[in-house]
């Protein structure tokens, strides 16, 4: 064998590892596609509600109007 065919040889079975990871990187991208999308999906259906907050904030609002009052009733010493 000259060195023309170990090079060759060697040109082929770097060329065929480089591919190899190149396709293993093409479809963990297209892995991280489809579970983004699915995230996207997920995230759309279990968002809290504005009327959700809302609701919270009413009774955050009533426990806050019990402590003022309770501060105003109270004498001064």
């Amino acid at each position: 064998m000259d060195w023309q065919q170990f090079i060759n040889v060697g040109l082929a079975a770097l060329l065929s590892v480089i591919g190899w990871f190149a396709r293993q990187l093409w479809e963990a991208v297209q892995d991280l596609k489809t579970d983004v999308n699915s995230l996207e999906l997920h995230v759309s259906e279990n968002y809290v509600k504005k009327v959700d907050i809302a609701a919270r904030f009413d009774r955050i609002e009533q426990l806050l109007d019990k402590v003022y009052d309770k501060l105003d009733q109270k004498a001064d010493r």
